[in-house]
């Protein structure tokens, strides 16, 4: 095996023994007290069953992840890269559509060697801790219009990546990084349209208090807003959430029916507040300015490693070509990747520190702001005292105890 695959290797292996530390870290966690900022919100039996649930869903993840990584291992040292290259090679299409069905080959194989587990978490963990409402009609469902998005979608994108390469020269990286960006833009623009009602029904929030408050709020801030929708969310989880979608003038909120049946207005008005302080504070601009820069250095990385033999002599590839390049430069760039990843994560956090003193100042009661992290808390069974290392590798958001603690600061402030 030459450089390329022991960096590969070692960057796998590194990625995953950190993954099982924070785990293990994170398991070691549970069984403390109820902290006693949340007494009088978690009884006994509630927390006990946070607890539990909290490390039924790590041991599940430890055995997901090992699976997936020793069955991509055996996969790479049993030449299975070019053994299914042979087999997509030697049909003779051309080769656009060559790339296609061997890339779409492996992203099934990947989605089968993750159904069973998704099977089990949805019916077996989920079930048992009371928070699955899918039935296997709405999953088997949710499964093809997936798979059929990501055949119609994710196809002409590929094809468009995979042409531009091919016969562009230099310049392909500066091509796609455009397309790409346009395809994203295009997919957020008729998501809340034309997507996301494939897969639930949004229906506009009633005349009554809360729309009163939610829109006196959006007026407040000078925040426009398309509409307000009420999301079928009880039809798979019991588990609560809101969120925004769409851009510009094209703004929506949907909040899940649960969390609407589970909080009072003030307590709704207080988590929409901090979602729209994403936006006062830049969040979504510098997300998206982030993203598409990242996304044009990987691009331009990429172009340097395109039909790379010693690359392909890592996977023992027979034949060289674009679309196995994609795969293979993807892997060999997962170290960068997954230090990026830990650097956003910290961003994000303090983000949403952010958007939680947003919103603790515009509804001018910070402990309504308090009372409902701590609702959505129990409302999603949170662990509330997971390790620090485990939140460094793996939190976008900081723990809740971290956030009370910063909005009181606030207050005091």
């Amino acid at each position: 095996m030459n450089l390329f695959g022991w960096i590969i290797l070692v960057a796998l292996v590194v990625e995953y023994i950190l993954h099982l530390i924070a785990d293990y870290l994170n398991i070691n966690t549970l069984h403390q007290e109820l902290p006693t900022e949340f007494e009088g919100v978690f009884d006994v039996n509630a927390y006990r069953k946070s607890q539990q649930y909290t490390k039924v869903k790590i041991t599940f993840g430890i055995l997901t992840s090992t699976i997936s990584f020793f069955v991509t291992l055996a996969f790479w040292f049993s030449s299975g890269f070019s053994w299914l290259d042979g087999i997509v090679h030697g049909w003779g299409l051309p080769s656009i559509w060559t790339g296609l069905l061997y890339i779409g080959t492996l992203i099934l194989f990947r989605t089968m060697l993750s159904l069973p587990f998704s099977i089990y978490s949805t019916f077996v963990i989920e079930e048992r801790f009371g928070f699955n409402k899918t039935t296997p009609s709405t999953f088997v469902t949710d499964l093809i219009k997936g798979l059929l998005l990501a055949i119609v979608l994710g196809g002409p994108l590929l094809s468009g990546i995979l042409a531009l390469f091919e016969y562009t020269g230099p310049s392909a990286w500066l091509y796609c990084w455009m397309i790409t960006i346009l395809f994203t833009l295009f997919i957020q623009f008729v998501a809340p349209t034309w997507i996301m009602p494939l897969f639930n029904k949004f229906i506009p929030l009633a005349d009554g208090e809360l729309k009163q408050a939610i829109m006196s709020l959006a007026e407040q801030l000078r925040f426009p807003l398309q509409g307000v929708y009420v999301m079928d969310g009880s039809k798979r989880s019991s588990k609560t959430n809101a969120f925004f979608t769409g851009f510009g003038k094209n703004k929506r909120i949907a909040m899940f029916d649960t969390l609407i049946a589970k909080h009072t207005v003030s307590e709704l008005v207080a988590v929409l507040a901090h979602e729209i302080g994403h936006y006062k504070k830049k969040h979504i601009i510098q997300g998206i300015v982030i993203s598409n820069v990242h996304l044009g250095v990987m691009f331009l990385m990429f172009s340097f490693f395109i039909n790379n033999e010693a690359l392909f002599d890592a996977f023992f590839m027979e034949h060289v070509s674009i679309y196995a390049s994609l795969i293979f430069f993807g892997m060999l760039y997962s170290p960068a990747e997954f230090i990026i990843s830990i650097f956003l994560h910290l961003l994000s956090r303090k983000n949403e520190y952010e958007a939680d003193q947003f919103a603790a100042e515009t509804v001018g009661q910070p402990e309504t702001m308090i009372e409902a992290l701590k609702k959505l808390s129990l409302d999603n069974l949170s662990h509330l005292t997971p390790h620090p290392f485990y939140v460094w590798l793996n939190h976008s958001h900081p723990p809740v105890l971290e956030r009370i603690k910063a909005i009181r600061s606030y207050q005091r402030n």
